[in-house]
């Protein structure tokens, strides 16, 4: 299972939410590079960066911030925050993006979902089920749909796309653990990749994951406040998978 460390940039500044709540941040660097540059040292093969500013106002903000990441660090990125046209899509991948994560339209225009993966290949493609509850929110967590996180997953399961990424928003920053119930019903729901942010805050944590059966853990505020080691978390997941 990879560890995949999570670079959020608002404001221009790198930083971490409290359940989803704009009002509630932590930044954690003035420079959203030399965080990513830090987790890339320190063995992370792959980075989510995501623009907070653009995922609720509905178009890029911080897009060039992430393009100077994409195209600095030694390892793929994946995008989300405004994926919300196919040509904010392609711009993503041309700056050097790896892939795209598609959130609000996911559940509003199943039409760029659908496009995008045919365009860019479903390997690019990401959607990402951000639940509150049980429902699904958007535009930057900050309206609630009438969605389940269930019903989403199964719709997208038939658009072609390989990968999601499943957020209990009620736990994202706030260092307890992650909502394995809802995990563990989520990924019986298909065969689609399976990637898990929200409430990560141990080692413990990432092994149970790993034994789920999910393919990467996002993370974000453990490795900010040193709750989670990086360079040995990796190490104890490769050392886990060995053994299995």
């Amino acid at each position: 299972m990879e560890v995949i460390p999570a670079v959020d940039i608002l404001g221009g500044k790198c930083v971490q939410l409290y359940q989803g709540d704009y009002e509630k941040k932590r930044v954690f660097s003035e420079k959203p590079l030399d965080a990513a540059l830090r987790w890339v040292g320190l063995g992370a093969a792959r980075l989510h960066v995501v623009d907070l500013d653009g995922a609720r106002s509905g178009s890029p903000v911080n897009i060039g911030i992430v393009g100077e990441i994409a195209s600095s660090v030694d390892a793929p990125v994946q995008f989300g925050g405004a994926i919300r046209s196919l040509q904010v899509a392609r711009d993503a991948v041309s700056l050097g993006v790896d892939r795209v994560i598609i959130g609000t339209a996911a559940f509003e225009d199943s039409d760029l979902v659908r496009q995008a993966c045919l365009e860019l290949g479903p390997e690019a493609v990401v959607v990402s089920v951000d639940a509150r509850g049980g429902y699904v929110a958007g535009q930057g967590w900050t309206r609630q749909s009438r969605v389940s996180a269930v019903e989403l997953v199964e719709s997208v399961a038939e658009m072609g796309v390989q990968r999601y990424a499943y957020t209990d928003i009620a736990r994202d920053g706030t260092l307890t653990e992650p909502n394995f119930p809802a995990i563990e019903e989520l990924a019986g729901q298909t065969d689609m990749a399976m990637l898990v942010a929200g409430g990560i805050s141990s080692l413990a944590h990432l092994l149970k994951l790993s034994e789920l059966g999910v393919e990467g853990a996002i993370v974000g505020t453990a490795i900010y406040t040193g709750d989670i080691d990086l360079r040995e978390a990796i190490e104890a997941l490769r050392g886990s998978e060995e053994i299995n």
